[in-house]
């Protein structure tokens, strides 16, 4: 059974959910998301809520034993149809954010129009495309936050940032998420003295 597709979600005041058989439409005061509904799904709005329910389970109220026949990638799917329906609700109200950070000296970022632009201790400057939907700033030179609405574009784009120069497992150089833990390999100055 499907714990997370069960559970209702909130649609906050100022929020707009329109349901198709394909989509689920949300637009907010952040801007307008449309995510795919998967195959044997169905969404239903009652008041200031949204549920998500497989085809096979018409009755609102879903009962543990009539969940059991369900096979596990419709259980899949259920949860998968809910967590993006949510986030999309989250991301026209709130938004989404990830934070970089680069360490290393002379590495630094800017912005510049449409792209930014990375000294990462290349031969020429790095310059990176923002998508449409994306909002990328700078801090101090070295702290970059990239955020918007979809929490995938979001997140994508941050782990491409972070694989333009990503952290070294020696000197630890390089561009690194906020908070990302990373192992420090041992030199080989220091392997051939443990003999």
């Amino acid at each position: 059974m499907s714990r997370i597709g069960r559970k209702p979600i909130e649609v906050p005041a100022g929020v707009t959910v329109k349901i198709t058989e394909q989509a689920v439409e949300v637009q907010g005061p952040k801007g307008k998301l449309s995510t795919p509904v998967p195959f044997g799904m169905r969404f239903q709005q009652q008041a200031s809520t949204l549920m998500v329910r497989p085809v096979a389970m018409p009755e609102i109220e879903v009962r543990r034993e009539a969940l059991d026949h369900l096979p596990r990638q419709q259980k899949a799917a259920w949860g998968l149809a809910r967590a993006l329906a949510a986030n999309a609700i989250l991301g026209v109200t709130k938004g989404f954010a990830k934070e970089l950070e680069i360490v290393g000296v002379g590495y630094k970022a800017e912005v510049q129009g449409k792209k930014a632009v990375f000294s990462l201790g290349y031969s020429q400057p790095v310059q990176f495309p923002i998508p449409d939907g994306i909002q990328i700033s700078v801090d101090k030179q070295t702290r970059i936050t990239v955020s918007g609405i979809d929490k995938q574009l979001v997140g994508q784009v941050a782990k491409e940032i972070r694989s333009l120069r990503p952290p070294d497992p020696y000197k630890q150089k390089g561009i690194r998420f906020v908070g990302e833990l990373l192992r420090k390999k041992a030199g080989k100055a220091a392997a051939t003295t443990t003999k």
